[in-house]
């Protein structure tokens, strides 16, 4: 069994049964919106349309001067329309309709605000997607007036926004010629700048030194003295490097001795060229007189004593000469640091000359630079001013008509078959949407779901609704197989074959109960069962109407007297059921029925019957039900189809628990096949396997019942005559 918290997904066919089994409040939420509906729209008053067709064009109201795209300041289409829409509607566009119409009048209305509010109420502005197009519709009564006030409104629109851009366009110009007059006045003011600025710069006439002035701030000015000072300092920057090398070559050479200064003098630039002869000669020199010591020449032979004479000679020559070079560097070193001081000296003082200078013609380049702009600024102004002003002589249309407001020939208010497809539709969905509504509302047992998923027992059978008294009527009754079924369930579910006594109750009233039973005795004696029908229900028995026998003697009586059980049963029309009424009603029902006696009745009747069966009240509103249940073997619980709400099946559950008793089954009651397709399968072969011949006896039928307990030869047969109060009740002995 599935757990109860857990749903199973609704199928299509479920959608169609809760349709089905309400379709009379479906039909009937249905037909009563729609005549609401139709109603409604036959009382609307008549109206017709006025409609203009207008594209609405999109002008800059706003004056910008120094806007370089004007498409840039534009709103997107649907902002515009959006605003155009308020606008149509705005007190400003609709007082002046009112006013020249005379609407108020018209109206009879004692203010003009009532006739603005009547006018707003019956106007409607749409607009195309993605289109400037705007309609105007106004709704009246009479034709020709919902026309012109339909005209009237796309004219006052108009009016109101061309005074509107004007008006606009006139205080922007207003604005601009003062912000003009504000930089004409800066720009006097800048021009005595600049002219002073030019007198302290000593400049004459228009000329610039440097070739001219600038119109862009922050430029530098260049003169000729400015290039001097940067020739100056680039020859001051030779003279240091000058007396960087002289100085480095002095201290170098002053440190070495004189062979070294003769061994360095080829490698030095100087200025006698006869030097390079003699360091030639002295290193030839040098070379001969090495070669003689090798062939084994002393310093005393004469050649070597002659090449030593030429050495010296040669190396004083060349020292002299070095010393001479010497002297000529630091000569050299003097005059360039002199050099250097005079160009440094100099070049301070024209540079605070050249800064003075340059400072007076900056002063006068920036004043300059502010005319020039403030000039540009002003021919800008003047541009767009001349550009507004002439635009606000030439009005541009904000808007263009393509269709006119014409006096219609047929109302276009109520839209009558609009109104009643509407009003079918609505009624439709709140019938549906009430069914299901209902449905899910709905906590009583719909289904065999229901039964097995709460109380965990099975439905024995399904009975269709209306389903009469079996015995009285003739010939094949399809509505008794719902009963055969049942009765084969209730053999096969009947675990133990003594187990033959079955109390059958119900929740409450009205559920069917005492007709279940009296069909299924009817079948079971039928199909060759004996059986023994008890109305136990004590409180309002109603079995013995249905045998149509008197209910003065019954089973009050046997238990509450010595009575023999032949004396208070009595035979019925069907072969093989025997009825025992109820007898009369005693105070204390629940008393008698709780006692020995009734045990006793109960233990004779399953031995001398193949099937007890025993009419129970309600097991929820009286005890009565709750002792029946703990005598009889078995219980089969009645529920009334879409009756019993869920939750009483476990209460009913659990007091059959609580008492001792054993749940049969349930057998689902009068339901109605018509609506609740799903329990058709059940009764759709009744009439199909119907019988071609006459039926066969009851007791041809009951020799093919093998799995029933028949009674033995040995069991005591019931063959007292009948009392007088039994005869009378058309009942006979048995």
């Amino acid at each position: 069994m599935n757990d109860s918290g857990s749903t199973s997904p609704h199928h299509a066919l479920d959608a169609w049964q809760v349709i089905r089994s309400r379709l009379g409040l479906i039909s009937l939420s249905f037909l009563l919106i729609f005549a609401t509906a139709a109603a409604v729209t036959y009382l609307m008053p008549r109206k017709y349309r006025g409609r203009v067709e207008m594209k609405i064009e999109r002008l800059t109201n706003k004056v910008q001067v120094f806007n370089r795209n004007p498409d840039e300041f534009m709103a997107p289409t649907d902002v515009v329309i959006k605003n155009e829409f308020e606008s149509i509607t705005k007190p400003e566009t609709l007082y002046p309709v009112v006013d020249k119409l005379g609407l108020q009048a018209r109206w009879s209305m004692p203010t003009r605000q009532l006739a603005l509010a009547k006018l707003r109420g019956n106007l409607d502005t749409q607009s195309s997607v993605r289109s400037d197009f705007v309609v105007i519709e106004f709704y009246d009564p009479d034709p020709a007036l919902a026309a012109e006030v339909a005209n009237a409104v796309a004219a006052s629109y108009m009016s109101q926004r061309v005074e509107i851009d004007s008006r606009q366009k006139r205080e922007a110009l207003e604005r601009m010629g003062t912000r003009i007059a504000e930089q004409e006045q800066l720009r006097d003011q800048a021009r005595l700048k600049m002219q002073e600025a030019k007198r302290k710069a000593g400049i004459v006439g228009d000329w610039v030194p440097g070739g001219g002035p600038s119109i862009t701030p922050g430029a530098t000015i260049q003169t000729t003295e400015s290039s001097m000072v940067v020739s100056r300092e680039q020859a001051k920057l030779q003279a240091d490097l000058e007396v960087q090398s002289l100085s480095a070559e002095k201290e170098q050479l002053a440190g070495l001795s004189p062979d070294e200064l003769v061994a360095r003098a080829s490698g030095l630039k100087l200025e006698n060229p006869n030097v390079f002869s003699m360091i030639a000669k002295y290193q030839e020199l040098l070379v001969q007189r090495e070669g003689m010591v090798q062939q084994g020449m002393g310093r005393r032979h004469p050649l070597v004593q002659g090449a030593d004479s030429q050495i010296s000679k040669y190396k004083e020559l060349i020292t002299q000469e070095m010393q001479g070079h010497l002297q000529g560097l630091t000569s050299r070193l003097e005059a360039a640091i002199k050099r250097r001081d005079s160009l440094q000296a100099f070049n301070e003082d024209a540079k605070k000359g050249l800064l003075d200078q340059q400072s007076a013609f900056n002063e006068y380049k920036s004043a300059m630079d502010d005319v020039t702009y403030i000039e540009a600024l002003l021919v800008k102004f003047k541009e767009k001013y001349s550009e507004y002003n002439a635009d606000l002589q030439m009005v541009k249309s904000p808007a263009t008509i393509y269709a006119n407001a014409e006096v219609e020939p047929r109302p276009t208010k109520p839209n009558v078959a609009l109104n009643l497809v509407l009003g079918a539709l609505m009624g439709l969905m709140f019938g549906l949407g009430l069914a299901f509504f209902l449905e899910y509302m709905d906590t009583s047992v719909k289904s065999l779901d229901d039964v097995e998923k709460y109380l965990g027992v099975p439905v024995l059978a399904v009975v269709p609704a209306n389903v009469g008294v079996l015995h009285r009527k003739s010939g094949f009754n399809p509505d008794a197989e719902a009963y055969r079924i049942l009765r084969t369930n209730i053999e096969f579910n009947r675990r133990n074959p003594e187990a033959n006594c079955i109390t059958v109750t119900s929740g409450g009233a009205g559920e069917g109960k005492s007709t279940t039973l009296c069909n299924l005795a009817s079948v079971c004696a039928q199909g060759g069962y004996s059986v023994l029908l008890i109305d136990a229900d004590l409180r309002r028995p109603s079995l013995h109407t249905l045998f149509d026998v008197g209910n003065t003697i019954g089973l009050s009586n046997y238990l509450m007297t010595q009575a023999k059980l032949e004396e208070v049963v009595v035979r019925t029309p069907v072969e093989n059921l025997f009825f025992l009424p109820s007898g009369l009603l005693p105070a204390d029902s629940a008393g008698i029925l709780n006692s020995e006696r009734m045990n006793e009745l109960v233990a004779e009747a399953k031995s001398r019957f193949d099937l007890v069966l025993i009419d129970a009240p309600p097991i929820l509103g009286v005890s009565d039900a709750s002792v029946l249940v703990n005598i009889a073997d078995l219980t089969m619980f009645v529920v009334q189809h879409r009756k019993l709400p869920r939750h009483l099946l476990l209460r009913v559950k659990q007091t059959v628990e609580n008492v001792g008793g054993r749940m049969l089954g349930v057998v689902l009651n009068q339901v109605d096949l018509r609506a609740d397709v799903q329990y058709q399968y059940y009764t759709s072969y009744y009439t199909y396997y119907k019988p071609g011949n006459a039926p066969t006896s009851a007791s041809g039928v009951a020799s093919g019942k093998g799995s029933r307990r028949r009674r033995s030869s040995s069991e005591p047969q019931l063959t007292s005559p009948l009392p007088a109060g039994a005869a009378a009740g058309g009942g006979d002995l048995f």
